[in-house]
């Protein structure tokens, strides 16, 4: 059957598609991760807290489409890559759910009581369900960086050889701030331009452009790390881009300093970065001068820069081994088949702009800020 596309431009689809769906779910449910996160810190009172709460629950459900559909994204085009990932981080996985489930329950359960024990002790358990996944998704992120530790023998067949607690390294753990922090901006700014102005969007303001400073800071030492860290894979044997799907067709070996080459030869590729830090930055002037959509889109093109560094940094690949550099997984070698990922790409080219166009508009209608006193006149809010 012949095809629109050849099987090198699908697979470079999807490697964008990827990233794409990876910025759309930290411009989306990671300003709410940040708001959960920040919740016990920027609002004191009960009646603070849930004007809070309320700035992110007109949207957070939809918010989370763009993780099942980063998921699912994964599990289809890149098989490979979902099985050894999602095996091998299993229990960070769990972890990572486990944190979510608390935010839904949390949402609903909180006002169900008046006592004061019963809504600080869930409001604690918002901030878990925003700071865990922040600091794993970064954790995660490292451990790519670095390689996972994973082997796929002559018949295909994948063992993972690390555990929870090796997935935390000095490394990844930075990582995992930098995620930390990157959200917390996300989710000031959005509460800084939500709220109503008074004790919480000066609260919202002070710790954001402390998250501004740690992103800065932090992305900045990952650079560095990754630069003088050993770290990095690169291809030993011409890749094929159009050839079979077989991890083990392919040459690759471990190079410190590899994860920089694509900038030399792809100078263009330094928009990612520099759009990481000048994001950042514009972030921390629009809060400090209170231009409050300032804020909110430096946080947002901070997070999409860091986001595409590291999808550009490693390309072609995308989960190498540390322990076997041979079973590493590119671009080229862990896709699914190409009618499977040219059949994707027609249902994306048909879904994804219904999501886009019914995001958008759930956001204009839920446009404008939250005040204190409305949220206590009536009972249809959290």
């Amino acid at each position: 059957m012949h095809l629109l596309f050849d099987y090198e431009i699908l697979r470079l689809i999807w490697w964008a598609l990827l990233g794409v769906l990876l910025i759309g779910f930290a411009l989306t449910d990671g300003f709410d991760l940040g708001v959960a996160a920040l919740l016990p810190f920027v609002a004191r009172t009960d009646g603070e807290r849930r004007m809070t709460i309320n700035t992110v629950a007109p949207t957070w459900e939809g918010n989370q489409v763009w993780f099942i559909l980063g998921g699912g994204a994964i599990f289809a085009a890149w098989p490979y890559v979902y099985a050894i990932s999602f095996s091998g981080f299993y229990l960070a996985m769990f972890l990572v759910l486990a944190a979510l489930i608390l935010r839904p329950v949390g949402f609903k359960y909180r006002s169900k009581r008046p006592g004061r024990a019963w809504r600080n002790g869930w409001d604690w358990a918002l901030f878990v369900g925003g700071f865990v996944p922040a600091l794993v998704f970064g954790v995660a992120v490292g451990n790519v960086l670095q390689g996972a530790p994973f082997r796929i023998d002559s018949d295909m067949r994948a063992t993972y050889e690390g555990g929870l607690l090796g997935l935390f390294t000095p490394f990844t753990l930075l990582c995992g701030l930098l995620s930390v922090a990157m959200l917390v901006l996300h989710g000031s700014a959005w509460l800084a331009m939500k709220v109503e102005r008074g004790a919480v969007h000066d609260r919202a303001r002070l710790y954001g452009t402390g998250a501004a400073i740690a992103s800065l800071v932090l992305f900045a030492l990952g650079g560095l790390f990754v630069a003088r860290g050993g770290m990095g894979f690169e291809l030993a044997s011409v890749a094929d881009p159009s050839g079979p799907s077989n991890p083990l067709r392919s040459t690759t070996v471990a190079s410190s300093g590899a994860w920089l080459a694509n900038y030399a030869v792809h100078p263009w590729m330094l928009v990612a970065p520099l759009l990481g830090f000048a994001g950042a930055l514009l972030a921390l002037v629009g809060i400090r001068r209170k231009i409050e959509p300032a804020a909110f889109a430096g946080s947002s093109l901070s997070a999409a820069g860091i986001i595409a560094t590291v999808g550009l940094s490693m390309f072609p690949f995308i989960l190498p081994s540390s322990i076997d550099a041979h079973s590493s997984l590119t671009v080229w070698n862990a896709s699914s088949s190409q009618s499977t990922l040219f059949l994707m790409v027609i249902v994306t080219v048909v879904f994804l702009p219904l999501v886009l166009a019914y995001t958008a508009w759930a956001y204009r209608v839920m446009f404008g800020r939250v005040s204190e006193r409305e949220i206590a006149a009536s009972h249809d809010f959290y």
